[in-house]
């Protein structure tokens, strides 16, 4: 029986630990621009992207003779979008670029979405075209940096904690149903030894 919780103690660990690798938001900026007006919760922003997936298949695409070739505008930080993106295209300058690394609880999870398979994380190049009643600038200003700047952003705590929870949950369930048929299995045998 002792093995029985040692069995599901390691499938814990492990599924905690398989379950919090890669669920951070991680954002480089590979354009640079300086302004005194960057984007903020509530804008009403127009973006030019181009949506891949791990593999490099391209999935969604506005721009450089791509799929829908005019920009695609929305309304930041009000769910409108993925939230990796209400995330990381926070604090850009209009003509800047950042590549948004977006992991499966801040794209799509675990549910498919046409060309997009589930669990998927999507990587989108970005480019900040417009941001409703700020003006655009006459030029862009680059910004005087020696390399790109990345930021990771964590996953919000509760919200991982939720989904952590729920996804443990699974796991155990499925590990204690092994580990019943594993049981099962040894009370057949010993019963087949008696006789």
């Amino acid at each position: 029986m002792q093995h029985i919780f040692v069995t599901l103690s390691l499938l814990a660990s492990a599924a905690v630990g398989v379950l919090a690798q890669g669920e951070e938001l991680k954002v480089d900026v590979t354009f640079p621009v300086e302004c005194e007006r960057k984007t903020q919760a509530g804008d009403k922003v127009s973006m030019h992207y181009r949506g891949t997936l791990e593999n490099g298949n391209k999935f969604d695409a506005t721009h450089l003779g791509y799929d829908r070739g005019t920009p695609f505008s929305f309304k930041l930080g009000s769910g409108q979008v993925i939230k990796g993106w209400d995330e990381g295209l926070v604090d850009m300058c209009i003509g800047e670029k950042r590549t948004l690394t977006i992991p499966p609880s801040k794209g799509y999870g675990q549910r498919a979405m046409g060309p997009i398979p589930a669990g998927s994380t999507l990587i989108f190049e970005t480019e900040l075209i417009g941001i409703d009643g700020v003006e655009k600038p006459e030029t862009i200003v680059v910004k005087e940096t020696q390399a790109a700047t990345t930021t990771v952003i964590p996953a919000a705590a509760e919200e991982t904690a939720q989904g952590l929870v729920g996804k443990i949950s699974e796991k155990i369930g499925a590990a204690v149903g092994v580990v019943k048929n594993m049981l099962k299995d040894v009370d057949d045998v010993e019963e087949k030894a008696e006789l």
